[in-house]
């Protein structure tokens, strides 16, 4: 039986997951590359992320596997991640991990 997705997580290290359409708060999330489903808290628009685990503030939210931001507040499981509980890097924190990538 073929699964359709409404959610995909774009590498293993990541804490959220890519909303592919529009998801309803209580409508369960179908994510492709997780293994297993969950049930939205609030509304998730299209292209928006989702936490695929409880996220701590100041906690480094990874997409593609790399830090594109740090959490302003705790963001509970199967929440919507966006700039209202997401903040960039400043310039320190890009120095550190440019620094970091390059050890490795």
């Amino acid at each position: 039986m073929e699964v359709s997705y409404n959610a995909l997580r774009l590498h293993p290290k990541d804490n959220v997951a890519v909303a592919l359409q529009y998801i309803g708060k209580g409508e369960t999330v179908l994510i492709s590359n997780f293994g297993e489903d969950l049930i939205a808290t609030e509304e998730i628009s299209y292209g928006h992320k989702i936490s695929i685990q409880a996220i701590k503030e100041n906690e480094e939210i990874t997409k593609y596997g790399e830090c594109m931001g740090k959490a302003t507040e705790e963001i509970p499981l199967a929440a919507h991640v966006h700039v209202h509980n997401v903040r960039g890097l400043n310039e320190n924190e890009r120095a550190d991990i440019i620094h970091h990538m390059m050890k490795t």
